[in-house]
């Protein structure tokens, strides 16, 4: 399955992988692998043994343990799997369906999360929050949460931004006072904002409104140190 372009081309996009370790499978490929031995012995022998080898072994492995229904099992595989989770492409890949269909079951998991001190675990419980807490179940003590958050990790601070300029596309009266207030640094707030003005789904006043709140250089009005 491997296709040399496509490893050429993902390798410059997770650069902290050696190039050796990229089989170089596309992600289409992968996820029809994925579906078609879920659930089998072979699947379950695969996931059994940790850590892999290549980078493609741990996307696979973050595909079929979001195949897991039951709650308990899956929560006992990603606390297995995450440890080893090396990269944004395979941790932003993992989409559980068993945290989809009961976020709230859940919240208290993805809090032990933003609390770990390995980045792509933190990484991932934010990514939940957003996937899942942005909309209906929406509470601004999850933003705020979120906000507190000091990291020196690009991966970390990244999907900070991401996750606040989702927030301003779907929860804008409430996610612009952490704007307005700074209460992220300089560059999640920057990164946040430039997000959010690419969005097709914040409107061009907002997106005006936004830039003149982009920050040059200035620390944060509130500092918020350690974590959750």
């Amino acid at each position: 399955m491997s296709d040399e372009e496509y490893k050429s081309f993902h390798s410059k996009l997770i650069p902290n992988i050696a190039s050796e370790k990229i089989i170089g499978v596309r992600m289409p490929v992968m996820k029809k692998l994925a579906a078609e031995i879920k659930g089998t012995e072979l699947a379950e022998s695969f996931v059994s043994v940790l850590p892999h080898e290549y980078y493609d072994e741990n996307s696979l492995h973050a595909l079929l343990i979001s195949y897991i229904k039951d709650a308990g099992r899956l929560v006992d595989e990603l606390d297995r799997f995450l440890p080893f989770v090396d990269n944004w492409a395979t941790c932003d890949v993992m989409r559980p369906k068993a945290i989809a269909k009961d976020p709230d079951a859940f919240l208290p998991y993805l809090y032990r999360l933003l609390r770990s001190e390995h980045t792509y675990e933190v990484r991932f419980g934010i990514e939940m929050l957003m996937t899942h807490f942005l909309d209906g179940r929406y509470n601004e003590k999850y933003a705020a949460d979120i906000a507190r958050i000091r990291s020196g990790e690009y991966y970390i601070n990244k999907m900070i931004a991401w996750y606040f300029a989702t927030a301003l596309a779907k929860q804008y009266d409430s996610a612009v006072k952490f704007i307005e207030n700074r209460g992220l640094d300089v560059w999640t707030h920057n990164k946040a904002i430039q997000k959010a003005c690419e969005s097709f789904r914040v409107s061009e006043d907002r997106k005006t409104y936004l830039k003149a709140l982009r920050l040059k250089g200035l620390e944060p009005v509130s500092v918020l140190t350690g974590r959750i």
